[in-house]
C-alpha cells in the first residue's frame, strides 16, 4: 500500500482506526497492570547461583519469594519490597538436619540457622510421649527453625514397665509398646527412634515389634543399632543385617543413624549391605556427621566393660569431658562414670577414612547429631557441622562436586522423611511452588568456627535464610522478631486412627 492510499483508507475509515488504536492502548495498559503485578514479589533473591539438587538446575537467577512458596525463578528482571543481591552466591535449598534433639531454646535456633539449617528433626527419639507438649515447648520460644521429633524406645520400655535396659520387655509390655507408639505416631511424631545400643536387654522381638508399628503408621524407623565396632561376633556388620532384615520384612523404611559413629571399622561391609539392601528394594539409608569425636553419657551402656576394644582400642586419653575438656585417665573416668547426674564425654573415635567412605555412598546424608549446646559448652557439631561439610569435603578436599553436596543436606534428608511428613515434600528443593526454605552462602568462604575448645563460635559464609518465606538471617544478623519455624507432623488417616483403636 502506497503512502496516498494509507491516507486515503485513514481518512474514510476513521472511526474504525480510533476503535483500533484504543484497543491496542486498553490492552497495553492491561498488560502493563498485569506485568506489574506479576514481578512484584515480597522478597526477590537477585543474581545468586540458584541450585536445586532434584531438578538439576544450575545457573544465574532471579528467585521470587510470595508470602512462604517461591513463587518464580526466572533469569528475566523482576521486583520485590525486599531485594537481597546474591551475585557471586550460592542460592540453594534451606539445609535439613534429621538428626537434631533441637532445644526449646532461641540461641540454640540461631546457632542452627547460622549454619545455614532451616528444619529440624530429633528423630533419636525425643518426642514426649504426647508430642503436642514438644510442639507446645518449641512455640513458647518462638521458634525460628521448623521441627519434627519421633517417639523413642526407650521412653516407650518405660511407660510399658521395662525399666531395666538389661532385660527384654514381656509379651503384655511389647504390646503396650506398640499401643504408645501408634498413639504418639497419631499425635504428630514422625516416626520411631530407636537406641538399640544403649538399651542392651532390647529383644529382637521387640524391635521388631516396632517396626511393624512403622510399617503400619507410614513413618520410618531411625535406628541406633545395637552393636559398635568390629570386633566379632557382635560387630556392626552384624547390627545393619538385623535392621536390614527387620525392614525387609515388615516394609519399613529405615535410617541407620550416625553411622559412622558406631562402624569404627565396620564401615566397608556394613555400607555396601545398606547399598545393596537399596538397590534390591529396601528403603533403607543412614546419616553421620563429620567430626571424629563422638558424645555421650559416660554412664550409658555403650562404656560398659570391653568398650576400650568396641571403640577400636581407644585409650582412656583419648576421652575429654565435654564441658570442660579435662582429658581423663583410667582413674577419673572410673570415678566419673560411678556418678548418677549425667556427665556428658567425647571419644575420638571415628575414623576419618570412614568418613570420607561414607561421603561416596549415594544412599548417606550428613546429619549434625547435636541438638544444642550446655550453656555454651558441648560438642561443636550442634552449630558447625554443615558449614564445616562444606569447607572441608566440598571445598577443601573435593570428595563430592558442590551439586552432590548439597543433595546429601537439603533433597535426600527430605525424601527420608516426606512418606511420614507429607510437609516435607515442599522442603529440600528450590524450585516454583516449594516452601521458601533457602540458605544463600559463599562457596569460596563458607566454614565452621566451632571446635572443640569453643563450640559456640557461630559459622561463617552464610550470609542470608530464610525460612518459610521470612527472612531470618541477613547478613550475620538473626531476627530477632516473631517466628518462621512450623511443626513437622504426621498426620494419622482415618483408616489409621481406627486400626489402631482396635488394636
Amino acid at each position: 500500500m502506497t503512502i496516498h492510499s494509507a491516507s486515503n483508507f485513514i481518512a474514510k475509515n476513521k472511526k474504525a482506526v480510533f476503535l483500533a488504536a484504543c484497543i491496542c492502548l486498553l490492552l497495553a495498559g492491561v498488560q502493563s497492570t498485569s506485568s506489574s503485578v506479576q514481578d512484584s514479589f515480597d522478597i526477590v533473591i537477585r543474581q545468586g547461583r540458584v541450585m536445586d539438587p532434584e531438578s538439576g538446575r544450575d545457573e544465574i537467577a532471579n528467585v521470587g519469594i510470595r508470602g512462604s512458596h517461591v513463587a518464580v525463578i526466572t533469569t528475566q528482571a523482576i521486583r520485590g519490597k525486599k531485594e537481597i543481591d546474591a551475585t557471586g552466591l550460592v542460592v540453594a535449598p534451606g539445609f535439613i538436619d534429621t538428626l537434631s534433639p533441637t532445644k526449646a531454646d532461641r540461641e540454640t535456633h540461631i546457632q542452627k540457622v547460622n549454619d545455614g539449617v532451616t528444619t529440624t528433626f530429633s528423630m533419636h527419639g525425643t518426642c514426649p510421649l504426647n508430642p503436642k507438649d514438644y510442639d507446645d515447648q518449641m512455640q513458647a520460644t518462638q521458634p525460628l527453625l521448623n521441627y519434627g521429633c519421633s517417639i523413642g524406645d526407650g521412653d516407650l520400655r518405660r511407660a510399658a514397665g521395662a525399666t531395666d535396659r538389661y532385660k527384654p520387655a514381656t509379651e503384655e509390655q511389647i504390646e503396650k509398646i506398640r499401643l504408645l507408639a501408634g498413639q504418639a505416631i497419631c499425635g504428630g511424631a514422625a516416626g520411631i527412634g530407636f537406641a538399640i545400643n544403649v538399651v542392651p536387654g532390647a529383644s529382637y522381638e521387640e524391635v521388631f515389634a516396632l517396626f511393624e508399628v512403622a510399617a503400619k503408621y507410614g513413618v520410618p524407623a531411625h535406628v541406633h543399632a545395637r552393636y559398635k565396632g568390629n570386633i566379632f561376633p557382635q560387630t556392626m556388620t552384624v547390627s545393619v543385617m538385623e535392621v536390614l532384615s527387620a525392614a525387609a520384612a515388615t516394609g519399613a523404611e529405615v535410617q541407620l543413624v550416625h553411622l559412622t559413629s558406631s562402624t569404627v571399622g565396620s564401615a566397608p561391609l556394613s555400607i555396601r549391605l545398606i547399598e545393596g539392601a537399596a538397590r534390591n528394594g529396601v528403603r533403607i539409608g543412614f546419616d553421620f556427621h563429620v567430626w571424629t569425636r563422638n558424645e555421650g553419657p559416660i554412664q550409658s551402656a555403650i562404656y560398659d566393660e570391653g568398650w576400650q576394644d568396641r571403640f577400636g582400642g581407644l585409650s582412656y586419653d583419648r576421652v575429654w569431658v565435654s564441658n570442660t575438656q579435662e582429658r581423663l585417665t583410667k582413674e577419673r573416668f572410673e570415678e566419673l562414670r560411678k556418678r548418677k547426674e549425667p556427665i556428658l564425654v567425647q571419644s575420638d573415635l571415628i575414623h576419618e577414612s570412614e568418613i570420607e567412605m561414607a561421603l561416596r555412598s549415594p544412599v548417606g546424608h550428613i546429619t549434625s547429631d547435636g541438638g544444642g549446646l550446655d550453656e555454651g559448652k558441648g560438642h561443636p557439631r550442634s552449630v558447625g557441622t554443615f558449614a564445616r561439610f562444606l569447607r572441608l569435603y566440598i571445598r577443601e578436599k573435593k570428595i563430592l562436586p558442590l551439586m552432590e553436596g548439597l543433595r546429601r543436606i537439603t533433597l535426600l534428608p527430605a525424601q527420608r522423611l516426606e512418606n511420614g511428613v507429607s510437609a516435607m515434600k515442599k522442603k529440600g528443593r528450590l524450585q516454583e511452588g516449594s516452601d521458601a526454605d533457602i540458605t544463600v552462602f559463599d562457596p569460596a568462604t563458607v566454614r565452621e568456627r566451632a571446635t572443640y575448645e569453643e563450640p559456640s563460635l557461630h559459622s561463617e559464609g552464610i550470609h542470608f535464610v530464610l525460612i518459610n518465606g521470612k527472612l531470618v538471617l541477613e547478613k550475620g544478623s538473626v531476627s530477632e522478631k516473631g517466628s518462621s519455624g512450623k511443626w513437622m507432623r504426621h498426620v494419622c488417616s482415618g483408616t489409621e486412627t481406627s486400626t489402631r483403636s482396635s488394636s
